[in-house]
């Protein structure tokens, strides 16, 4: 049965929370790993009202007033929630910032948004930070989550009191700021986009009308909650279905929390399922399992056009039975066996990744949306799903094409700005409210197809143009291909760089066999898109190393300047 709190009735939400503690106060909220103890522990409603109580109370005794900025650099758990829902009920503005983000990136973070505290794990991440310690304003408070010992930081603990007043709740404007997401930044400083508490509700309201949760779902979180996507719909939808929340160890632990939790609703990247599909092409060693693996995915794809509608039965559909239970039931059992839904955002998926996963069985729905959306704007339906496409739009979402085909979208998710950066934000959305999203698409069909960046394309010596991303993405689907990039601005042709798996025998491929690899990838493509040089990197691109956001996009700049010299020899032979 549904139990949905509409934004009505939640108005705030720290209201949307106290609302479900009052309808669900027995049910489980979440599941975590607890090391100490090396076994899962669950937490109800009603137990997380007492926390929520507990830290609220230490931040009534701090000299914070409503307004006030606090950010959290925390992995997720329910520590992170709490602390949130009882910032957001006393009227603070929360900050997320990624757990693994780059210390000087953090600095900036807090020094713009003129954050009064902030609130991290322990030790070892205030080692991460130990380089820009002495940027951060001496009046702001650091709190940690686990016991430090260091004089400038303060157990949250040692703050809590067993018995805690009643929780206050000091907003009641839907329209106030909420949060401050500040967006990975592929080029330049992150910008901080400014999201009211009306905003995330109806998004995740929106969200609920496309994809039905109800009670007895259970959620796996390992999208950091600091990324919009996790944040909108990962957290907030499933509380106001009342749904169950698990918080995965990592990614390094994820297909094992997969086996226990068994979730039945994933939010995902398409980062995840092109490294799960990676790792099933390795794992088919053998001709007859290509064989069957392909043909399982064939009649699959078959089965699903055939249920949407879109193809008539088809006689091979009779081997599904035999198939699901040789080949699809086994992929399925790694994913948990349980999953009803599978929600992909954050990039566009590969369309032969999507198309095996849904052949297998999986309802994998693709979406679009973006931080300054709050963040979706359009995700595909169970009963009309085309992977291929990012859906139609949500309920009170207006789209339509504008200049260079470029995607716009009006709706109650738009952000309220960009904070300190007025000029940046109109330039982004316009004065009836148009949000320009910098994306390519076309509408067909009552979908949104993204069809690439306006700012992305690269333009070749001889005037022709090309998507780098869809060449990458094509690229990618071979296991061997652990990283991919696409350069070729101003160039005579198109050169890849790499980074080559490292589970794979990598000394078994020669330059001409991974070219005759890729060529076979870009087999679709026009020939002035084909790879003519390919540049093998040794260091794998990470946050760390400032080649990745901590959304995992490519931060180009950073890489064609770091290999601006093997790029300019590699040109250089061609001549």
């Amino acid at each position: 049965m549904s139990d949905v709190i509409s934004p009505e009735i939640a108005q705030v939400l720290p209201g949307l929370f106290w609302e479900r503690v009052r309808r669900s106060p027995g049910a489980v909220a979440y599941r975590f790993f607890d090391q100490p103890s090396n076994r899962w522990l669950d937490l109800t409603w009603a137990q997380m009202a007492e926390q929520v109580s507990q830290w609220q109370q230490a931040l009534r005794s701090t000299s914070l007033q409503k307004g006030d900025r606090v950010a959290v650099m925390a992995n997720n758990s329910p520590q992170w929630l709490i602390f949130e829902q009882a910032a957001l009920a006393l009227g603070l503005v929360v900050v997320p910032l990624f757990a693994n983000d780059r210390a000087d990136n953090v600095a900036y973070v807090l020094a713009d948004s003129k954050s009064r505290l902030l609130l991290i794990e322990g030790l070892e991440q205030w080692g991460e930070l130990a380089s820009v310690a002495a940027d951060l304003d001496d009046d702001m408070l650091i709190w940690s989550m686990n016991d430090c010992d260091e004089p400038r930081i303060c157990y949250v603990k040692k703050l809590l009191r067993e018995s805690a007043e009643a929780a206050e709740l000091c907003v009641d404007d839907p329209d106030a700021l909420a949060t401050i997401v500040y967006t990975s930044g592929t080029t330049g400083r992150p910008k901080g986009v400014m999201l009211s508490h009306h905003n995330v509700l109806w998004n995740a309201y929106a969200g609920l009308s496309a994809v039905e949760v109800f009670p007895d779902d259970i959620f796996l979180s390992f999208l950091p909650l600091s990324h919009a996507l996790e944040r909108s719909i990962g957290y907030y939808l499933p509380m106001m279905a009342g749904a169950q929340v698990a918080y995965a160890r990592s990614v390094l632990h994820l297909a094992e929390d997969l086996q226990t939790i068994r979730p039945t609703v994933l939010i995902s990247v398409p980062r995840i399922y092109e490294r799960t599909f990676a790792k099933i092409q390795e794992q088919l060693n053998s001709p007859l399992k290509k064989r069957l693996f392909n043909l399982a995915v064939e009649v699959g794809w078959l089965r699903f056009l055939h249920q949407q509608g879109r193809a008539e039965w088809h006689l091979k559909l009779l081997l599904w039975p035999l198939l699901e239970r040789l080949v699809a039931e086994k992929i399925m059992a790694k994913l948990g066996g349980r999953l009803r839904i599978a929600i992909c955002g954050g990039a566009p998926m590969p369309v032969d990744v999507g198309k095996t996963f849904i052949g297998l069985g999986l309802n994998l729905l693709q979406g679009f949306g973006m931080t300054e959306l709050s963040p979706v704007a359009a995700v595909n339906v169970t009963e009309n799903n085309d992977p291929a496409s990012v859906g139609p739009a949500l309920p009170d979402v207006e789209v339509r094409i504008g200049a260079n085909d470029e995607l716009q979208v009006r709706s109650p998710g738009v952000m309220q700005g960009y904070w300190n950066n007025e000029q940046v934000f109109a330039e982004t959305v316009d004065a009836d409210g148009w949000l320009h999203t910098g994306d390519k698409a076309r509408l067909e069909g009552g979908r949104i197809y993204i069809t690439g960046r306006i700012k992305d394309i690269l333009v070749l010596a001889n005037g022709e143009k090309v998507s780098p991303a869809d060449v990458e993405m094509a690229i990618s689907a071979q296991p061997i291909f652990e990283q991919v990039m696409v350069v070729g601005d101003n160039r005579p042709c198109l050169v890849v760089l790499v980074v080559l798996n490292k589970d794979a025998p990598a000394s078994s491929y020669s330059n001409d066999k991974l070219l005759t690899m890729i060529a076979d990838c870009l087999r679709g493509f026009p020939g002035y898109a084909k790879i003519k040089s390919i540049l093998i990197v040794e260091e794998s691109w990470t946050i760390e190393n400032d080649m990745l956001t901590p959304t995992l996009k490519l931060k180009r700049k950073n890489i064609l300047r770091r290999y601006a010299k093997e790029i300019d020899s590699t040109y250089a032979r061609r001549k």
